[in-house]
């Protein structure tokens, strides 16, 4: 109790955050840390439990809804780690805990722990693996980490008294009071908010806001959690709208948003400013209830892509998080901000600079970075910070570009990182993990603890000198047993087979279970050495790796016209498009196979089929907004040719479309049949143009109005629109039709 006190008291002197571990029984670890909290004087009501109830007297959640601590602070966080440990919550615990506060993690002992199997090691153990087929590795790196850092407190609780393993003091210099921040003189929004700011880079952000009162203004400010970015987009929202701006904000969840819109109305506050709200707790409206007043509100990011109400300005709080795509359309307003945590686990700023940058440099707007590196919530130097971003890699990054510049598929090697191999190599497991972070628009601590401990996963990568250039992360899926493909066909979901789930749940296969794979989950490549074939190489390395021990390698993601292209180009071919939207990435998802047994080529030739036989008609209804392009490279990508068994009515039909002696709506059917024939199998893939396939698609295949696709495709009236499709059909008729089906177009044309 004297070492609560002690850590308690040094936390608060210093403004920094210290974190208490009792490791032993979890009954004895539970009292204790009731006793500790009460000498340190932390209040109940500052105190939140991720834990099993009856623990302590507190707010508590779930582990599984520590994201309801996320935006928020709280003077202790109490996180029970006896009956589980989620990576996720660990990292939410340590980013809610206030300067001057304590995180207690309850744990068994520390000895002990790794080799325990918990319930989030049964969700790591997928089919057919069994728990005892986890190991413990991500743990026993936790363990390390806590017992080398400082702040960190252990001790052993036992029957026979207490052991302080380590007692976390750092005796850390007196610090002097943080001086105000300066306000800008010649400012443009209102001298109150200025005077809202903690730190010089909150004055900064909020200057670079002022940028979007202009058309054409963009803004990206970038930091760490707990630099007060969400706080400084909020302080200028307001202003915004105090100026009569319609300010649209959209974020992974609202959530995230909350602070944005809780700063913006304590300066309403301030100003006195009569604000109407649509609700009174967690607002996702504020209007100004003035003559000539804006409004801030909330939307998702998949309304948010449309710009609805054609906002003046756009605000994206945790843009890291959100698909590039997504992004990209919401450059279209007059003005846009973006703000996003560098190092956090709600996404990857990294992933964000590497992936969208490029297209904002390429738009109308004017960008202006900012940077926040000032914490908040606590002081500069917090070791609790530190520790938290070595346990979970928060800040893990690929290799330094000149390392790694003269990377060419000939000079790399390909190499097997076993999970022990990771784990014994920590620049390496950086390396590894800031490359995967790159791949995926949100990277999680429990991706980490994925990667070390789940047995149906395996890392494979290219290095040069001894640095990773291109990384993939592979599942092992199928070869399931006939029980399980059984309770899959009757909707049961399966963890950790997602190829085997959807061609049996939603396509109706069960067999689909029978043949083994290797999925291809992410893969990334450096972005130093892009474009020069290493991915190619990685994936072909990848291939003869596991010749005759998969049936198939695979992949599902989602399409865009550029992936579907380099997936096709690597072998695989497209057996599934989704009918809807992935809500992350906020496209429709592909699932592509490249068979390598004839177990396999069974599995996907009868998919393949299946999909070209369904193709036209889903594309005509719930795929009917699917990006043209998209649908193209989905379709070029199929690995068959489909049938074209045209009636001789139906084949005088589409002849007489092209002179004008039919029409497409008498019966699309027959139209459809040609177009997915000629998109998935072209006789000459150069007889069409771009616009002329696009045209195919959205109008033959997906049935938008004809004023709808002429103002799309640039075409100059309906008439000319209908001219093009009628020499598109032409060319198609001449490549595909018989000889009197020739005879009976030239009758007309």
């Amino acid at each position: 109790m004297d070492l609560a006190r002690s850590l308690r008291a040094e936390a608060r002197r210093s403004n920094e955050r210290r974190v208490l571990v009792l490791a032993g029984d979890p009954d004895r670890t539970r009292r204790r840390a009731a006793e500790a909290l009460d000498a340190a004087d932390v209040p109940r009501e500052g105190t939140t439990l991720l834990g099993p109830e009856g623990v302590l007297d507190c707010e508590r959640h779930e582990q599984s809804r520590a994201s309801e601590l996320l935006g928020r602070t709280r003077t202790a966080v109490v996180l029970d780690a006896h009956g589980e440990l989620r990576p996720n919550a660990l990292g939410t615990a340590v980013g809610a805990v206030d300067g001057g506060g304590l995180l207690l993690v309850l744990t068994p002992s520390l000895s002990e722990w790794p080799e325990r199997r918990d319930a989030f090691d049964e969700t790591l153990a997928v089919p057919p693996f069994g728990v005892d087929d986890v190991t413990g590795h991500f743990r026993r790196r936790l363990v390390e980490t806590l017992r080398a850092h400082r702040g960190i407190a252990v001790v052993g609780v036992r029957a026979d008294g207490d052991t302080v393993e380590r007692d976390g003091l750092t005796d850390p210099p007196p610090r002097l009071p943080r001086r105000p921040p300066t306000a800008p003189a010649d400012a443009a929004f209102r001298p109150e908010t200025y005077d809202a700011c903690l730190t010089d880079d909150q004055v900064a952000a909020v200057r670079a806001f002022e940028t979007l009162r202009e058309p054409d203004g963009a803004v990206v400010v970038e930091a760490d959690r707990g630099r007060g970015k969400s706080s400084a987009a909020g302080l200028a929202a307001a202003n915004l709208a105090l100026d009569g701006r319609d300010v649209l904000v959209t974020a992974p969840g609202y959530r995230s948003a909350a602070e944005l819109f809780a700063r913006a109305g304590a300066l309403f506050e301030t100003l006195d400013v009569p604000v109407v709200r649509d609700r009174d707790d967690a607002p996702h409206e504020l209007r100004v209830d003035r003559e000539g007043g804006g409004r801030i509100r909330f939307a998702s990011p998949a309304d948010a892509v449309a710009l609805p109400g054609d906002p003046d300005v756009v605000v994206v709080d945790e843009a890291a998080a959100l698909p590039v795509r997504r992004l990209e359309s919401l450059l279209a307003a007059p003005a846009v901000a973006f703000t996003t945590t560098v190092h956090g686990y709600e996404g990857a700023g990294r992933g964000f600079s590497v992936r969208f940058r490029d297209r904002l440099a390429e738009s109308d707007h004017e960008v202006t970075d900012v940077t926040m590196t000032t914490p908040i919530r606590y002081a500069d130097a917090d070791p609790v910070e530190v520790w938290a971003f070595r346990a979970l890699l928060l800040d893990a990054r690929p290799p330094a570009d000149q390392l790694v510049r003269d990377a060419t598929p000939e000079s790399v090697q390909y190499r097997r990182l076993d999970s022990e191999e990771l784990l014994g190599d920590a620049h390496l497991l950086r390396e590894a993990f800031g490359l995967l972070v790159l791949a995926h628009y949100r990277t999680e601590p429990s991706d980490l603890a994925r990667l070390l401990d789940a047995p149906n996963l395996a890392v494979r990568a290219l290095t040069e000198n001894g640095h990773v250039v291109a990384v993939a992360l592979l599942a092992r899926e199928g070869g399931l047993s006939a029980a399980t493909r059984a309770a899959m066909y009757e909707g049961q979901r399966v963890r950790g087979n997602m190829v085997p789930d959807v061609l049996t749940t939603q396509l109706r296969d069960e067999a689909a279970g029978v043949p083994v794979g290797q999925r291809v989950l992410r893969i990334a490549t450096h972005a130093a050495v892009r474009s020069r074939g290493l991915g190619s190489r990685l994936l072909t390395e990848v291939r003869r790796e596991f010749e005759g021990e998969v049936d198939w390698l695979g992949v599902g993601y989602g399409a865009t016209p550029e992936l579907l292209r380099f997936w096709g180009a690597n072998g695989f071919g497209t057996v599934h498009l989704s009918t809807a939207r992935n809500d992350t990435s906020g496209e429709y998802s592909a699932v592509m196979l490249d068979p390598r047994s004839e177990a396999g080529e069974a599995l996907a030739a009868r998919h393949a089929g299946w999909f070209c036989d369904r193709a036209a008609a889903v594309l005509s209804d719930t795929l009917d907004d699917c990006d043209p392009d998209v649908v193209r490279a989905t379709l070029r990508t199929v690995d068959r040719t489909p049938d074209l068994d045209l009636s001789a009515w139906e084949w005088r039909l589409v002849a007489g479309v092209p002179g004008g002696a039919s029409i497409l709506d008498t019966n699309p059917a027959p139209f459809r049949a040609l177009a997915v024939r000629h998109l998935v199998a072209p006789a000459d893939p150069d007889a069409l143009g771009d616009r002329a396939e696009r045209l195919l698609v959205r109008k033959v295949l997906q049935a938008r109005p004809w004023e709808r696709v002429a103002d799309e495709l640039g075409f100059v009236s309906r008439r000319q629109c209908m001219r093009a499709l009628g020499d598109a059909v032409e060319t198609l008729t001449r490549l595909y039709g018989d000889a009197w089906v020739q005879e009976e177009l030239d009758r007309f044309t």
